[in-house]
């Protein structure tokens, strides 16, 4: 029988082993090829926070682009207009508070990239900007008032805002997201730490994953 794996032999209906050999390594193939689609919103955002952890802890580090974005940082789909901000939060812990900057677009993912809710210019707080309070899969404590809630299907999730330039100039947007930007966990609401900002203009770091064998390993990383 001619196929695109090339010819396959059988004798009385049944295949050679040299067939039966081919055949298997097709459905190796294929489910390789199925493991790499599926997993892969899951082994993009473990690289982004493998990325963002080369700056500092979760729930505590903000990375911005106070001169915007170029080439030397790898990210998947950004600009050089845009006003980049990102976190990543960890619910492991407890519930986390992110007192999200006026007049961005920002949203928050989980870590499989399902979509957990929009902050800013598409949020509940209508562009003023707000506190959100960010609850750990099956949360069942109690959940204080004055927060837009939201539970998240897992404990990692990316926080990512866009600013705005003004005539050109991103200082301006900057600044609003340096002054109003707050990320802490719930239980430290009372006496919130010092927020950490990083500007990462002009630094080189990636946040893609692997495109050869060792995706495997980060896909297995990630199951484990």
């Amino acid at each position: 029988v001619e196929t695109r794996l090339g010819t396959l032999e059988f004798f009385d209906g049944y295949p050679s082993p040299e067939t039966v050999h081919k055949v298997y390594d097709n459905l190796d193939f294929q489910r390789g090829v199925q493991a790499v689609l599926t997993a892969m919103p899951a082994a993009s955002l473990a690289a982004m926070r493998k990325g963002l952890r080369e700056f500092g802890p979760d729930n505590q580090t903000v990375v911005f682009f106070e001169e915007l974005m170029d080439s030397k940082t790898l990210f998947l789909t950004a600009n050089t207009e845009s006003v980049y901000v990102f976190t990543w939060l960890d619910l492991r812990k407890g519930p986390v508070v992110v007192e999200s900057p006026p007049n961005t677009l920002g949203f928050v993912d989980d870590a499989f990239f399902n979509y957990v809710t929009d902050l800013g210019n598409a949020g509940l707080d209508r562009v003023q900007g707000g506190k959100y309070l960010f609850l750990p899969p099956g949360y069942d404590g109690e959940v204080p008032d004055g927060y837009f809630t939201f539970e998240s299907g897992t404990y990692g999730n990316v926080l990512i805002w866009r600013g705005f330039l003004v005539d050109g100039d991103p200082g301006p947007g900057v600044e609003s997201i340096k002054a109003n930007t707050r990320v802490y966990r719930l239980a430290d609401a009372g006496d919130p730490p010092e927020q950490a900002f990083v500007n990462l203009s002009g630094q080189s770091f990636n946040t893609i994953h692997a495109s050869d064998f060792s995706y495997f390993e980060e896909i297995n990383a990630i199951i484990q």
